[in-house]
């Protein structure tokens, strides 16, 4: 069966508070149905995420979940992330999870998974609803770091409350798997949609031709009209490429995929 191509210009980016809010509170949810099925050793497991492993990249989710919940707990985290960043080759962002890592360092799994239960809700609301009060806002984006190559130089305040936070749940689940060799479950109404706000911001970003069919649960066939080239990839790989984690094989329009987007 043919499927027919969305017009980029037509998709809508997530800028409505309470969709942003289902989604994100959707991409907790199954972060912790996934969190759940471990067992002790694999919370131990390294991940791509060099030095951390599942537990760190957990106590990682929890420390922002918390700064986003508080802005007392924010600014304390943002002035140690800045004030720490040259440990990190000038990147405050890196100072500033590894700070969330190592506040949670004595919480063994099961007590992870209770304050993150506890917090997250109020944190995603918290977020996405004085997100407009940021869209006025963009703020430069630290090179250096766990920073890739062909990351934006700018980040707008409110996107990032809004959509980047969320992405960064959903990505750091798709972490988690790849470190378990599983594949995620994907629900083609939420993660669909984050999916389509990626391919929409990274469109934008290059605004050149392309026909994209990402195939999974999560995908979609997206184009821009013009002699660009056609890519196939899955959509998890798609995101997982975009985010500098990975390097696309060598395909027709490869280059595009150097335009990243955050999670």
């Amino acid at each position: 069966m043919t499927t027919v191509a969305t017009d980029i210009d037509t998709i809508e980016r997530i800028t409505d508070p309470d969709e942003a809010e289902s989604i994100g509170l959707a991409a907790y949810e199954a972060l912790l149905i996934d969190l759940r099925d471990l067992t002790p050793q694999q919370w131990d497991a390294p991940t791509v995420c060099a030095p951390w492993t599942i537990a760190d990249m957990s106590r990682h989710l929890l420390g922002a979940a918390k700064g986003n919940a508080s802005t007392r707990e924010m600014a304390r985290q943002q002035i140690h992330g800045f004030r720490r960043r040259a440990d990190f080759d000038g990147n405050a962002l890196d100072a500033t999870n590894a700070l969330q890592v190592a506040d949670h360092r004595h919480l063994d799994p099961n007590q992870l998974l209770i304050d993150l239960e506890h917090v997250f809700a109020e944190s995603v609301h918290t977020r996405t609803h004085r997100s407009r009060l940021y869209d006025r806002i963009a703020v430069s984006i630290d090179s250096g770091g766990s920073t890739a190559t062909g990351m934006p130089d700018r980040l707008n305040l409110g996107e990032l409350f809004r959509v980047v936070y969320t992405r960064d749940v959903w990505l750091h689940r798709v972490d988690i798997a790849k470190a378990l060799d599983r594949t995620p479950a994907m629900q083609p109404a939420i993660d669909g949609r984050l999916v389509a706000d990626v391919v929409k911001e990274w469109a934008d970003r290059h605004g050149q031709p392309f026909e994209l069919h990402l195939t999974g649960e999560a995908g979609g066939h997206y184009r821009r009209s013009g002699d660009g080239p056609a890519i196939v990839l899955d959509a998890v790989d798609f995101c997982w490429i975009l985010s500098g984690r990975g390097q696309p094989d060598p395909i027709h329009g490869a280059d595009l995929l150097s335009y990243r987007v955050l999670f």
